[in-house]
């Protein structure tokens, strides 16, 4: 059975740890933006050097070049689909609606992994400082300032969509504070049955 999600949270709420877990024991396909953005600058194609020219200007990709890149990778088919960082916008919400009904396709779950920020910031300061101390590559924007930023980007831009899939009767909410198996039981018991 094809299962199309979108994982929603602030950075750090653990949405990438969840989306691995999930191609893992699903099979489903985790649809990265800037992933496929790379892919694209890799493979040579219109759509590729499209891309390439954008970015090579400074410039970021617009919502159409997005949808574009979704579109191939659903063509492809699977057994389904993680939005990972899109939409990050309402405007790309509409989009991506607009998407996957033009294709026959639909979302079944909109999962937000809601966090306190407090603790979340603390979680993600105190794993870059235990990383350090063994001596392991930690994300440069892994400290108190940098994430708050990320924080108030996130609740700028990409918030409104917890309202918008909500008024939609398809938000569905997990603590993404627990443990990384008890989040990924959670999400599971909100999914179809494979």
């Amino acid at each position: 059975m094809s299962v199309n999600i979108i994982l929603l949270g602030p950075p750090g709420a653990g949405k990438g740890t969840q989306a691995a877990n999930l191609t893992q024991t699903r099979g489903l396909v985790q649809l990265s933006t800037g992933d496929m953005l790379r892919e694209a600058q890799a493979s040579g194609s219109e759509m590729g050097r499209r891309v390439a020219e954008v970015m090579a200007k400074g410039q970021l990709v617009t919502d159409d070049i997005v949808i574009g890149l979704i579109r191939e990778k659903l063509a492809q088919g699977g057994s389904g689909f993680i939005f990972d960082g899109f939409p990050r916008t309402l405007a790309q919400a509409d989009a991506l609606t607009e998407l996957l009904n033009d294709m026959g396709q639909s979302l079944d779950a909109v999962i937000e992994l809601r966090v306190n920020d407090e603790v979340l910031v603390d979680r993600i300061v105190g794993r870059a400082e235990q990383a350090r101390a063994a001596g392991q590559p930690v994300r440069a924007d892994d400290n108190a300032e940098s994430l708050k930023t990320r924080l108030m980007a996130y609740y700028k831009q990409t918030s409104p969509l917890i309202g918008y899939y909500h008024a939609k009767g398809m938000l569905k909410a997990v603590d993404g504070l627990k443990d990384i198996d008890a989040v990924a039981g959670d999400i599971a018991a909100l999914l179809p049955l494979p």
